[in-house]
């Protein structure tokens, strides 16, 4: 049980901070995840949803990518930071367009292969897409 006395505005302003970020409103993870194992060929699209605490939803992995996503993060989607020099590795055909909350952060990615950089955001949460590679 909570017990709450508050005096004055500066009570109450402690106290909102004293509260972890997870009971916000929006707060938590719910994910769509469309993934296209050839980009050149886009209407065999797969889509997954997943939620997490409990996970649920339609994705394979749920429990284990709930686990990644608690441990790295919504920065796991942050895009390239403009200027970055990124080697010139081809890593297949696949892309996933990620959008929804991580943590209560809203999230917009277009994950790709096509070079080292994007083969880099394509692992950060690796149960989160198939491995991919040359199809």
């Amino acid at each position: 049980m909570r017990v709450a006395v508050v005096i004055g505005a500066p009570a109450v302003l402690a106290l909102a901070s004293a509260v972890p970020a997870a009971t916000a409103p929006g707060a938590g993870t719910s994910l769509v995840i469309t993934y296209v194992e050839d980009s050149a060929r886009p209407a065999t699209a797969i889509r997954w949803t997943l939620r997490c605490d409990p996970p649920r939803g339609t994705h394979p992995r749920r429990s284990r990518v709930c686990r990644e996503l608690a441990r790295v993060g919504w920065r796991a989607f942050s895009p390239v930071p403009p200027g970055t020099a990124c080697a010139e590795l081809f890593g297949g055909p696949q892309v996933a367009l990620v959008r929804g909350r991580v943590g209560g952060h809203a999230v917009w990615a277009r994950l790709s292969r096509a070079d080292g950089c994007q083969i880099e955001r394509w692992s950060k949460v690796p149960s989160l897409l198939p491995a991919g590679g040359p199809t």
